[in-house]
């Protein structure tokens, strides 16, 4: 009998490329999706139309995880082997917009999981989604699995307090739950309202004569990124050790903003001075200038490598969609991905 996988944000950016890695790997596959009034299931439409996947493996169910009874009702249906925790309000920015509703949904949305599988008794594995902006003001360069925590966003503080109670579930109840402390990993499938999403797509259009202004915040601000669909499978990874632990996952290179811009606009030969101002309204009240990981802990233990380095990475969202928007003016069906 297959495994069972139930992963929450499956709509999302991780959540696409982790229910496609499970599904090759033959589980049958979970998600949950929140109710809306237009359809929110772009990334996943592909799978369905894929000769190689069995169809009846992908199965969604609507809930929240603002929603302890939705939530704890699936857990005890479905009893899945694996869990992974996708589901966040994951947008540093808006979080200082939305302050508490980030608490609720990227804080205590995890708890309300927690609770859902110590109180069903189901032996599942557990994977809580970390973010490296919980290291926010860093206190060591680069950031390992025991450098500490000083968020810098009410995003980061509400991963930090997602990622020590999953240990405390862990230690307290025994339970197999592991914490990704995955740093920014990207791919075409990334939201266009992120930066990396903001500037491919803003090249794109420039090239095409559609746009000729970029507003950006700040462009000193230095990232690990990585590439997300690489990124999932140290989430899977995780889940097949015997013992639950936390990793750091990053590529070890850190690159500004600035640096991003030089790629993509380089790329298809444009400068980007002419087509990029600063806006003011895109800085945070407390910035993070600088992220790199440090991933040796998942190399050894897991396995884990990252492969599509930073200009690949670059070039591949670019050259994505430049190919979303020739496919849009054709009118031909898109695929994000």
């Amino acid at each position: 009998m297959a495994k069972k996988a139930l992963i929450t944000g499956i709509t999302g950016q991780d959540g696409s490329y982790l229910a496609e890695l499970l599904l090759s790997k033959g589980y049958e596959v979970h998600g949950i999706i929140r109710r809306a009034s237009v359809f929110t299931t772009q990334r996943l439409d592909h799978i369905y139309s894929d000769p190689h996947v069995e169809k009846t493996k992908l199965k969604l169910h609507y809930g929240d995880v603002a929603d302890a009874s939705a939530i704890s009702r699936l857990v005890r249906t479905i009893e899945p082997e694996e869990i992974y925790n996708l589901a966040a309000q994951s947008h540093v920015r808006v979080s200082f917009d939305s302050p508490e509703y980030t608490a609720d949904v990227t804080g205590t949305g995890t708890v309300r999981l927690l609770e859902a599988i110590r109180e069903s008794g189901i032996a599942t594995r557990f994977y809580q989604a970390s973010s490296s902006e919980m290291y926010g003001k860093v206190l060591e360069i680069p950031q390992t699995e025991t450098t500490p925590f000083y968020p810098r966003s009410p995003y980061g503080c509400a991963k930090v307090y997602s990622y020590w109670i999953t240990v405390n579930y862990r230690e307290s109840y025994g339970m197999h739950a592991s914490n990704g402390i995955l740093f920014n990993h990207e791919s075409p499938r990334r939201g266009a309202t992120f930066v990396t999403r903001k500037i491919t797509r803003a090249v794109a259009h420039i090239q095409a004569g559609l746009q000729d202004k970029l507003f950006l915040g700040n462009l000193d601000a230095k990232r690990d990124w990585g590439y997300a669909k690489e990124f999932v499978e140290a989430m899977w990874m995780m889940l097949q050790q015997e013992k639950a632990d936390d990793y750091v996952v990053a590529t070890g290179e850190t690159h500004s903003v600035r640096e991003f811009l030089d790629v993509a606009f380089g790329h298809v030969g444009l400068d980007w001075n002419k087509h990029v101002e600063i806006d003011p309204a895109y800085y945070r009240p407390a910035e993070v200038e600088i992220l790199i990981g440090d991933a040796t802990k998942a190399r050894k233990q897991l396995g884990w490598e990252p492969k599509t380095k930073f200009t690949e990475l670059v070039k591949l969202m670019v050259d994505a969609d430049i190919q979303r928007l020739k496919d849009h003016r054709e009118g031909k069906i898109q695929v994000i991905g």
